[in-house]
């Protein structure tokens, strides 16, 4: 069964204003659930989406290398 959490607890849980959530769904960049005047929000897709969200760094050896090559293009 899904858990679902109101506006308070996602807010707790992202660690934002609830502001910030009333913004997000107005400008439908969050996903919920209204039930009657409540919204919900199922946990399970809020992860989902915070995890499509991710953005990846580089690996700094790789860009160590990288930043080597140039150095020795440099040299020569």
């Amino acid at each position: 069964m899904a858990q679902l959490m109101n506006i308070e607890e996602l807010a707790a849980y992202l660690k934002l204003e609830k502001q910030t959530i009333y913004n997000w769904l107005h400008e439908k960049k969050i996903s919920g659930i209204k039930i009657g005047h409540v919204w919900r929000f199922d946990k399970d897709a809020i992860d989902k989406w915070l995890t499509s969200r991710t953005v990846n760094a580089r690996s700094n050896i790789s860009m160590g290398k990288k930043n080597a090559a140039r150095k020795a293009k440099r040299v020569k």
